[in-house]
């Protein structure tokens, strides 16, 4: 089972590339973003929960991600693999999902972090923002406080995949389809 985080701080490109990853691998999206604003738009007791905390720029806490991504696996656990979107953001994440992919008798095979200069995020995000109507992506000083939540909380997962020996860093900026080929390079070398 090939089983992938795709990781990067908000606005890496993680949704555009996981698309094109699911089409070329025939994997299974899990993307905690697309699940928390599902909630959210149906005002699901977890959705007004996760807005609370998303609105701040703040990470939904552990318990309540770990609780939905474990449902999403189990329920889709004769899938050829799944591609992480947004999932683990945390050590406690990753732990927890150690553990649930273990007890499917499968791992983690690597995570692939998208490298992009901190200026551009935010040029991407309030890009975004306008045409997406996201809330977080409209202003600047939300987007910033998310990428200081990305460096102390979920920033030190890259560690704690090295350690695993299943990190690759990929630069993450040019052209879509020059970062999706570096990211199938990164991919096959891991193939047996």
């Amino acid at each position: 089972m090939l089983n992938i985080i795709l990781f990067g701080p908000p606005g890496a490109g993680k949704g555009t590339q996981s698309a094109k990853l699911i089409d070329k691998y025939e994997l299974t999206h899990l993307s905690t973003g697309d699940v928390f604003r599902y909630n959210i738009k149906n005002e699901t007791e977890l959705g007004v929960l996760a807005k609370s905390f998303i609105d701040k720029g703040e990470l939904v806490p552990d318990e309540v991600t770990n609780n939905m991504v474990k449902d999403f696996l189990v329920r889709n656990a004769n899938e050829k693999g799944f591609i992480f979107d947004g999932y683990p953001r945390t050590i406690a994440q990753g732990e927890n999902l150690d553990i649930v992919l273990t007890e499917m008798d499968t791992s983690v095979t690597m995570m692939l972090a998208l490298e992009v200069d901190e200026d551009e995020l935010v040029k991407r995000l309030l890009e975004r923002g306008e045409t997406s109507g996201r809330v977080d992506d409209q202003n600047e000083d939300t987007i910033r406080n998310r990428f200081k939540v990305y460096q102390e909380e979920t920033s030190p997962l890259a560690q704690f995949y090295s350690d695993q020996g299943k990190y690759t860093g990929v630069y993450g900026m040019g052209v879509v389809d020059d970062i999706f080929y570096r990211l199938c390079k990164a991919i096959e070398a891991k193939l047996p």
